[in-house]
């Protein structure tokens, strides 16, 4: 597989509690320097990502809900509109995790479609954190997810223990057919490892150590 189609599906991110001004600046000149079409940003540093990097063709994306997914609907349907006021151009959300396993699905898909209806058109994923999902419950939400109308089902944070696996990507994509999204993300570390997760079926990955994976390196971020 060509570095370039790799580099197209990758949504680099900088996610850490810790990150600075400084660190997002860094992070965008990385994004214009090797070609991402895509970064993902704290809410808090949005504005200044949309800065940085929209005349240069580069999308800031904002992950809502994060990273426990708990918040209340409201919460996050008014967190989505803050971010687009603010120039986000994609939307990742957390699924609530306690209602999904709590077998309360309506609420879990009421939540994703009132995110997706405040996300206005944008390209809306959904986390599911498959490391602390049973098979059962992966499919049931991922099925959820194409029912609230969402572009695609996401795999983890990389915040809550696991990450993609080849495995729980090929569920994915047999849970939602060839024609939706599904985003693979955490524990993504080389080029190796983001060939087998496009081969398995991802269409989008996400990673924080996207420079060193398509350097033919190792990323020791874990996210």
């Amino acid at each position: 597989m060509e570095k370039q189609s790799i580099i197209n599906m990758i949504d680099y991110t900088l996610l850490k509690t810790t990150a600075t001004k400084e660190d997002i600046r860094n992070f965008c000149n990385e994004t214009i320097e090797h070609g991402f079409k895509t970064v993902f940003v704290n809410p808090y540093y949005v504005p200044l990502a949309v800065s940085l990097l929209e005349d240069h063709g580069v999308k800031v994306g904002v992950p809502i809900g994060f990273s426990l997914g708990g918040a209340t609907t409201h919460v996050k349907v008014e967190e989505t509109k803050e971010a687009i006021r603010n120039g986000a151009k994609e939307i990742d959300m957390l699924i609530n995790l306690g209602a999904l396993k709590s077998g309360e699905y309506a609420v879990v898909k009421n939540d994703i479609a009132e995110v997706v209806k405040a996300s206005n058109g944008l390209t809306t994923k959904v986390i599911i954190e498959t490391a602390l999902l049973t098979e059962d419950e992966k499919v049931k939400a991922a099925e959820l997810i194409v029912e609230a109308g969402a572009d695609y089902v996401k795999t983890a944070t990389g915040f809550n223990g696991g990450g993609a696996t080849v495995e729980d990507v090929k569920l994915l994509r047999r849970t939602v057919g060839p024609d939706f999204g599904v985003k693979a993300a955490g524990g993504i570390r080389t080029y190796e490892d983001a060939v087998n997760i496009v081969e398995a079926g991802a269409n989008r990955i996400g990673t924080s150590g996207a420079i060193a994976i398509i350097a033919g390196g190792k990323s020791t971020e874990i996210y």
